[in-house]
């Protein structure tokens, strides 16, 4: 259609949106231009330059003056209304976006893309009941979506449904199996990771790693799935290979206080299964890792506590496990009995701001 009429009405939108999907920056900038010169008062104009504007990154502020000028022309253009949401989401600012969301809701009858998102923001403000109700109306209009599948899973996910999170994940995946490899692409790779935690979770230990690595072939420099699977490799008593990829991930965050804390917790246990690391410094028990000196007094401590693990043996410091409720979880510290089962022992959360939440795979793109 594009290459018979490149201004068709009803295509410019959807060409729009998946140059948007595509980051193809240049050819979009050439088209709003383009669009503007020939039809200055068309909203579909307008709307081009807004979605340039917040495809580039840091300009919403521009994008929302050039929607608010789409919107103005033509106040029931349901598109740019889910653009100019998108320009307040990307910035956390819930209620607005939901406001815009909920006007695109009301103009766009029976598209299920406003009531994912609207679903998204409640998410997001930990407000899982009424995510769940808009992810159910859009689940009916699109009941092949994966990506409301993949949101639906996560509701069940923070629910503590496990089965039910895997269901709805695994249902996800088969949609876009289904599409054809030309779909793999790094958007799916916080499914993958997804169906690793919750794989987790039911103690599929094996299956877990094996999404996680798939994850990695998407996106190779993910720190949080090189946490995840140090700390499944923990969970199964690996202790030497989680130290590897507690470290790797270490390497490429270092802020990162879950693989900081479980690192040295690794180390702890590994060098409490090896005699022959008796008497040798921390830093050849951690084979000399260049860490920085904050990481380094992080495990000193944990590794080395002021009292003598002699008299102390019944007692080790281990996390509190937590759920995903919140974006920011913090672990509490607490002493339990070692007589516990390694795997309770170790069965902590993974910090979620990354894992469950910010990984959705529905994010903000037209």
């Amino acid at each position: 259609v594009m290459e018979k009429d490149p201004f068709h009405a009803n295509c410019l939108p959807v060409h729009i949106g998946t140059l948007v999907e595509l980051n193809k920056a240049n050819e979009l900038f050439y088209l709003s231009h383009k669009l503007v010169d020939l039809y200055p008062n068309n909203p579909v104009s307008w709307f081009a330059v807004g979605c340039y504007y917040l495809m580039v990154g840091h300009k919403n502020e521009h994008a929302r003056r050039y929607l608010s000028k789409a919107t103005t022309l033509e106040r029931t253009y349901g598109p740019a209304w889910i653009a100019y949401g998108h320009s307040f989401a990307v910035e956390s600012e819930h209620d607005q976006a939901m406001a815009a969301y909920f006007t695109a809701a009301q103009l766009m009858k029976g598209c299920h893309l406003p009531m994912l998102y609207i679903g998204l923001e409640y998410g997001l403000t930990n407000n899982s009941k009424l995510a769940e109700r808009f992810f159910s109306q859009a689940l009916s209009i699109a009941p092949e979506d994966p990506f409301v599948m993949h949101e639906v899973g996560v509701v069940a996910f923070q629910n503590g449904d496990w089965k039910t999170a895997e269901k709805w994940f695994l249902d996800a995946l088969e949609k876009i199996k289904a599409i054809g490899n030309e779909v793999t692409v790094d958007k799916w790779e916080p499914l993958l990771n997804n169906l690793g935690h919750v794989c987790r979770k039911l103690k599929k230990y094996e299956e877990a790693l094996e999404y996680h690595r798939q994850a990695l072939v998407l996106i190779p420099q993910n720190a949080s799935t090189y946490s995840a699977i140090g700390y499944i490799h923990s969970l199964m008593g690996n202790f030497e290979s989680a130290i590897d990829y507690f470290h790797t991930a270490l390497g490429l965050r270092r802020d990162d206080t879950f693989s900081v804390t479980m690192l040295g917790h690794c180390i702890e246990m590994y060098i409490g299964d090896s005699e022959a690391y008796i008497g040798t410094e921390i830093k050849d028990k951690l084979r000399c890792y260049d860490f920085d000196v904050h990481t380094m007094k992080t495990l000193k401590n944990i590794i080395s506590p002021p009292w003598d693990f002699r008299e102390f043996d019944i007692e080790r410091q281990t996390l509190d496990e937590s759920g995903i409720v919140t974006l920011e979880t913090s672990h509490q510290r607490k002493s339990t009995d070692t007589s516990r089962p390694l795997e309770e022992t170790f069965e902590i959360e993974m910090n979620e701001s990354d894992m469950m939440l910010e990984t959705s795979m529905s994010d903000h793109s037209t």
